[in-house]
Order: C-alpha cells, then structure tokens, then sequence
C-alpha cells in the first residue's frame, strides 16, 4: 500500500510539473514575435554604426612632430605629458629621428609611433 502511494504522489507530481512548464511555452510563443520584431531594427542599428565609423582602411595623416601641440603629441601610445612637453622643447627636427639622436625618446618609445609621425621643414 505505501507503494502505490509512493507511486501515486509521484505521478500526481509529475502531471503538475509539466502543467507548470505549460504556461511558460506559450509565454514563450508570445515573446517571440516581439524578439523577432526587435532585430531589425537592431541590425538597422548596426548597420548605421559600421557607416558612421571611420573606415579602418583610410590612413590618418602622419601627425608633424615640429607643429603639432603638446596635447596632440601626448596621445600619441608611449607619449604622456612629459615626453611631449621634451619633443616640443628640442624642436626643429629635421627628421622624425632626430627624436631618437637627440635622446628625447628611446628606440623602443620612437618604433611604437615612427609610423605615426613626420617632421615636416619650416617653409
């Protein structure tokens, strides 16, 4: 007797689980249009990001390292505020080098931004 009790409550159990588990499909079957109604409009946002983006092809114009502000020189990587006040004060350069001759910066510094910088002659 104790069971089919056993049994009994286990399968009264089971039926009440799965009712349980009903109502959550058909919330699900509710969502998915307005999930669904969502990802346009979120691939209409991207789409609009990949336009606004600066196109990773195009090639920033080298910054001139005999003109170019403190500020500007300071954002370049390995560049704070002390190195670019330092590439300010040994002006002119007459070549983006001279940075590493006139020990203003190291080698190491001056490869990470060689690619990034010129120094253009006075006119």
């Amino acid at each position: 007797m104790k069971r089919f009790l056993a049994l009994l409550i286990a399968a009264v159990a089971s039926i009440g689980i799965a009712f349980a588990q009903a109502p959550a499909a058909k919330d699900a079957k509710k969502d998915a249009p307005k999930a669904e109604a969502a990802k346009p409009a979120a691939d209409a946002k991207k789409a609009d990001a990949k336009k606004d983006a600066p196109k990773a092809d195009a090639k920033k114009e080298p910054m001139d390292i005999n003109s170019a502000s403190e500020k500007d020189l300071a954002t370049l990587k390995g560049i704070g505020e002390v190195r670019a006040k330092a590439i300010v004060k040994h002006r002119p350069y007459k070549g983006k080098d001279d940075l590493v001759h006139k020990k203003v910066l190291t080698q190491k510094v001056y490869d990470e931004i060689k690619d990034e910088i010129i120094a253009k002659q006075g006119k």
